[in-house]
């Protein structure tokens, strides 16, 4: 199993933590988003879309962090990121929808890229710009938390919506974004933390990290 991946994409970092939690083991392939690789012919062949993450299994390339975690469910069932009930599937993946998109394709890089060079807009308004996007997928998880009042976001262990949640958290203290209204996101992501699956998936622990 290979995994093309970037330390600091939030994207990957949802694969990796849902790896990580099922005990897979994969070779990490390094794609440096921050010197275009994503763009390079080369792994516009492994992806298309040039955008991380892609999994390779048993000879098929998977793009798309939703999609990558959903075939790694069916594949590999445990231990299980989806509950049994249909109800609480559906309840988790809306709320992994939310971060996946929701929050994260207002904010991805190519898009604030393209307000600074395209739309003439400076660090002030693009700053603005992310946290008011951050601000409102936060509020919506906030009191979906608040109704669900577990020790993760699903019930008492890690769903697929905590390796969403995770990393959009990491990116909203990236981006030094106040995060005193979401005491209850807080709580879940510390209780995420503890666990070794997600400490093993966070940017500074990655191999490109030093890059």
């Amino acid at each position: 199993m290979r995994l093309y991946t970037f330390f600091r994409g939030s994207s990957p970092f949802r694969v990796r933590i849902a790896l990580n939690l099922k005990g897979l083991a994969y070779d990490p392939v390094f794609v440096h988003l921050g010197r275009g690789e994503q763009a390079s012919p080369e792994y516009r062949a492994v992806n298309p879309q040039g955008l991380v993450p892609t999994l390779e299994d048993d000879g098929i390339r998977l793009p798309q962090s939703l999609a990558i975690i959903e075939y790694l469910e069916e594949k590999y069932p445990q231990p299980p990121l989806l509950p049994r009930d249909p109800a609480g599937r559906a309840r988790v993946r809306a709320l992994s929808l939310v971060v996946a998109c929701e929050i994260h394709p207002l904010n991805n890089p190519r898009v604030l890229k393209y307000l600074r060079a395209r739309m003439g807009q400076g660090e002030e308004a693009v700053n603005a710009w992310y946290g008011h996007w951050i601000a409102e997928g936060l509020a919506v998880l906030e009191a979906e938390a608040l109704r669900g009042a577990a020790r993760f976001s699903h019930g008492d262990s890690p769903t697929m919506a905590d390796c969403c949640l995770v990393p959009q958290i990491f990116n909203a203290r990236r981006y030094a974004c106040d995060l005193a209204p979401y005491p209850r996101l807080l709580r879940i992501f510390d209780a995420c933390m503890e666990l070794e699956a997600f400490q093993r998936a966070q940017p500074s622990r990655q191999p490109d990290a030093e890059t």
